[in-house]
């Protein structure tokens, strides 16, 4: 096999070793790089037509993780093929095209072949059989239902249902399915279950199934980058049942080098005696498929990220053999030692011809010479850290510095008594290329730094660009916590003192893939989150998916003090920092996704309890981002507006210099209920608060809050205020509404003003969809006769009008709006009409549909009320001229529809007429134009000629 495996790689010897790539800053080695293997792209420079030479007392590792990442010949990156690539993008660019080709390709059997759909079926119920019997769950069901209409879509084939609706039912699977594949994350995928299931299982079953759903859309792109998706959720899992077709064409020839040690090992295994045998044949297996496993993840990424760029590959990742085979050492009576210098010698002497070299031990080296060298030092003990004991540099051999002043004075430049092992240290973290070099050094450095307390000189010497690239790229490939916990102490110090080091940790790793790793450490994560609070990164810098459930673990367990060296902070900090970037920091979509994804996992309680028990600015980042979780998945409202505690709210409104607005957007949001009899409970809880006057607070905000909030506020106070006698006078009311009317004023010139004016009427509507859409105006353009004629731009608004709302709530319902509208004209009298008419007349998008829609509500709403007639009549003087201007032809649709209806309401008043009649010639012609669609304008036709 040795030899077959030879040829194999004597055929492909011009794709083993990839050269070079010319680039600003190269990138780190990858996460799976053997410590014995560090090799760093960044020392050497320029392209060459030879691969690099690897270090020489660690060239067999490094053949064999290049054998790791070799692609197979039919996918072989552009980049292993060319001398630089600069030179030309085009062969990557076609080389992706055809690896989206392939996938793609795979995802299409599932439109075609009907067996094809039924195993993939068959293979994902089985892994979901294990949910428990008798339990519901939404995820489950949603994984059910995404299933079955995708199937549905692919029964009935392109010429099935209509476009509209197969365009729906494909937005409808995308939606379920997304929310399934969102449990994938490291906490999951660390033993997450969702009524027994793991969900790394649920998650790869949904990426499968949305990579269906995007070739149906003719999205190749997309569903290629969701099916590599699968193999990266679940890689055993999609290896072994859902693709394992797929993988042993597509991901396999990476990893044969895996195959070959793992047969080599089961010959040796098989030699020995029965006693032993069984239990090393399953730590053997276990080892193999930990890193297949490991290796089809990596290459599932490699690919997915290379179809993301749609270009330029990225670095080919390595894979290398299982680490020292545990599983073989013994501990009866027989006495095997299978080091690197035995059994695993051969094998790689076999297969690659090679030799396998000891490494020194330049640690004790390093300690020896920086012990000797710093007479300041004696015999102690170093300050103790959060994650282990001690922070000494030899767990037998630990030293405290008495004085820090000679050795500051060793490290002076120019001085004759410099300490030569910090200087090598420096050197060795700068430029080796030796992983235990590199992890020696950093020891020595944080020794150095507690002796000196940090000293100027040692701060100078450090803060260079290849110092601090060595130690990320320490943190990146190192497996030793106490090293990385080092390492992560002399960056916070570093980037704390100096913004150039910050901008060079950001620049050196610029996805933050460094912190990633640091991040899903269980022992440093907290250290990391403080580190990146200190960088400060852009949203931009943030795209990897595991962002959100990482963050949220440094949330949930942020509270006490990190310290690091000097530097002390909150991880929660970080993690309120790092959240408001991921929900607010990208374009629309991807700020929606992240919320979601938020939701999903749990995050809405974590926010709640830092909401309840937080300060006042915790409570302020808790406000934000619950408003802004509400935004991207309206299903959540009602969960909240029952469980969330109002006390914090009102708290953080009264404090308006620390609210910045989040606690009256918050409330709006949490207003915005299906049923009015939910509104109605919830503006009882907070009026009936007794901790603080919610009114009160509210009256105050009003005076101070900026123009922008006051609109929204004023909506809020005229409601909590709805819920006493609307015939006793209220200063209340009266502020809310002079509020109200004066933001409506005030608009022409201020766009925030105009879209929280536009928001607090819609607020006041009082109807919305179970996710918390406006359908005050579905449900007028419904009773104006307009339900099956709605354009296609109203109805992508995906706004649903409840036809199954019982008799009750729709009284109850009618009853607030009546009441409402009586105070809104009687308090505002013919100013507010006033506002109303020239906000309608300017025409401002948005705004003025939205005044339309309140004039069509609140003349609605009195219809069928006694003793108001005056009221009609003054809303009819002052309203009519605008409502004839909005049923020009130039005007939308659904405007003209509420128009026609207001005036409508107005002609049942024999008040009204002599305002109304008689109708000009194009007034006439528009209501003839528009009887097609609506009876409100026929109506208004025949009672023109009568």
């Amino acid at each position: 096999m040795a030899a077959s495996l030879r040829e194999l790689l004597s055929r492909e010897s011009t794709h083993l070793h990839p050269k070079p790539r010319k680039s600003p800053r190269p990138s780190p080695p990858p996460l799976c790089a053997d410590r014995r293997s560090f090799d760093r792209p960044r020392r050497r420079s320029g392209c060459s037509s030879r691969p690099s030479e690897p270090s020489r007392s660690n060239s067999n590792a490094s053949r064999v993780n290049s054998l790791g990442s070799a692609p197979p010949k039919f996918l072989v990156p552009a980049a292993a093929t060319v001398d630089c690539v600069d030179d030309d993008h085009s062969a990557d660019e076609a080389a992706v095209r055809a690896v989206v080709s392939v996938l793609s390709g795979y995802a299409g059997r599932f439109l075609k072949d009907e067996a094809f759909r039924r195993r993939l079926r068959d293979k994902c119920v089985a892994c979901i059989a294990t949910a428990r019997k008798g339990v519901a769950h939404a995820v489950l069901a949603n994984l059910e239902l995404g299933i079955e209409s995708i199937e549905r879509l692919a029964e009935e084939g392109p010429h099935g249902a209509p476009r509209d609706s197969k365009i729906r039912s494909l937005r409808n699977s995308i939606r379920l399915l997304s929310v399934v594949a969102s449990l994938n994350s490291p906490r999951s995928r660390a033993g997450g279950y969702t009524c027994g299931v793991p969900n790394a299982h649920l998650s790869a079953c949904a990426q499968l199934y949305l990579a269906v759903v995007y070739k149906i859309e003719r999205n190749d792109w997309v569903s290629a980058k969701h099916l590599l998706q699968v193999f990266v959720d679940a890689p055993y899992l999609a290896r072994k049942n859902l693709l394992p077709d797929l993988w042993d064409h597509f991901l396999l020839p990476h990893l044969l080098h895996l195959k070959v040690w793992h047969n080599k090992e089961v010959e040796l295994v098989a030699s020995w005696d029965a006693e032993d045998r069984d239990q090393r044949m399953k730590g053997l297996n276990r080892a193999y498929n930990d890193q297949m496993d490991a290796g089809t993840a990596q290459f599932a990424v490699y690919y997915r990220d290379w179809i993301k760029s749609g270009g330029k590959a990225p670095p080919v990742p390595t894979v290398s053999l299982p680490p020292r085979p545990s599983y073989l050492e013994p501990w009866g009576k027989r006495s095997l030692s299978l080091s690197r210098s035995s059994i695993n010698r051969d094998l790689y002497q076999a297969v690659f011809g090679l030799s396998l070299e000891p490494e020194d031990d330049m640690q004790s080296v390093l300690e020896r010479e920086f012990d000797n060298n710093s007479a300041s030092c004696k015999r102690g003990n170093l300050p103790h850290t959060s994650n282990r004991a001690t922070l000494g540099l030899n767990k037998d051999n630990r030293t405290q510095c008495e004085s820090s002043q000679s050795l500051e004075q060793h490290l002076q430049p120019g001085s004759n008594v410099q300490s030569s092992s910090l200087s090598r240290a420096i050197d060795l973290i700068s430029q080796s290329d030796n992983l235990k070099e590199c992890e020696a050094a950093v020891h020595v450095i944080a020794k150095a730094w507690h002796c000196t307390q940090g000293g100027t000189a040692l701060v100078t010497a450090l803060s260079t660009s290849s110092v601090i690239e060595g130690l990320l790229e320490v943190n990146f490939t190192s497996k030793d916590d106490e090293v990385l916990e080092l390492s992560i102490l002399i960056l916070a110090e570093l980037v704390a003192r100096n913004d150039v080091n910050r901008q060079v940790v950001l620049h050196a790793d610029p996805q933050l893939e460094i912190f990633l790793r640091l991040l899903r450490n269980h022992n440093l994560f907290l250290k990391a989150a403080v580190v990146l609070y200190l960088l400060k990164p852009k949203a931009k810098q943030m795209l990897s998916l595991d962002w959100i459930p990482l963050v949220l673990r440094v949330l949930d367990f942020g509270d006490e003090t990190q310290t690091l060296f000097t530097v002390q902070c909150h991880p929660k900090s970080a993690a309120f920092y790092l959240l408001e970037q991921l929900l607010m920091g990208f374009d629309v979509d991807r700020n929606v996704e992240n919320s979601k994804q938020l939701v999903a996992l749990g995050g809405l309680d974590l926010l709640i309890r830092r909401l309840e028990a937080g300060d006042a600015q915790e409570c302020r980042n808790c406000a934000s981002l619950l408003a802004r979780c509400i935004r991207a998945d309206g299903s959540c409202r009602e969960y909240l507006a029952m469980n969330i505690k109002k006390t914090p709210i009102i708290q953080l409104l009264g404090n308006q210099q620390k609210s910045h607005g989040s606690a009256i957007s918050l409330l709006s949001e949490l207003l915005c209920l299906s049923r009015t009899t939910h509104i109605m409970t919830l503006l009882k809880e907070l009026k009936d608060d007794g901790f603080l006057n919610i009114m009160h607070v509210l009256l105050v905000y009003l005076h101070q809050a900026p123009l922008e909030q006051r609109p929204v506020a004023a909506a809020l106070l005229l409601q909590l205020d709805l819920l006493g006698d609307p015939l006793q006078y209220s200063i209340h009311r009266e502020e809310a509404i002079d509020a109200l009317i004066a933001a409506l004023e005030c608009n022409l010139h201020n766009k925030k003003i105009q879209e929280k004016c536009s928001r607090a009427l819609l607020l006041l509507g009082g109807r919305f969809s179970c996710l918390g859409e406006a359908t005050s105006e579905a449900w007028l353009l419904k009773r104006a006769g307009l339900h099956d004629s709605l354009s296609d731009s109203f109805r992508s608004k995906e706004i649903f009008v409840d036809d199954n709302m019982r008799p009750e709530e729709e009284k109850v319902t009618e009853q607030w709006l009546r009441k409402l509208a009586i105070v809104l004209l009687t308090s505002g009298n013919k100013r507010f009409l006033v506002a109303l008419s020239n906000c309608i007349a300017d025409g401002i998008p948005g705004l003025a549909r939205s005044c339309l829609v309140t004039v069509a509500w609140m003349s609605s709403s009195l219809v069928s009320w006694h003793n108001v007639n005056h009221l009609q009549s003054l809303a009819c003087s002052t309203l009519a001229p605008r409502l004839f201007e909005s049923l020009s032809y130039h005007r939308a649709q659904e405007e003209r529809v509420l128009a026609s209806l207001s005036l409508f309401n107005f002609v049942r008043y024999p008040e009204c007429l002599p305002k109304l009649f008689p109708m000009d010639k194009e007034t006439i012609c528009s209501l003839q134009d528009l009887a097609q669609v609506t009876w409100t304008a026929k109506e208004l036709l025949f009672a023109c000629c009568r």
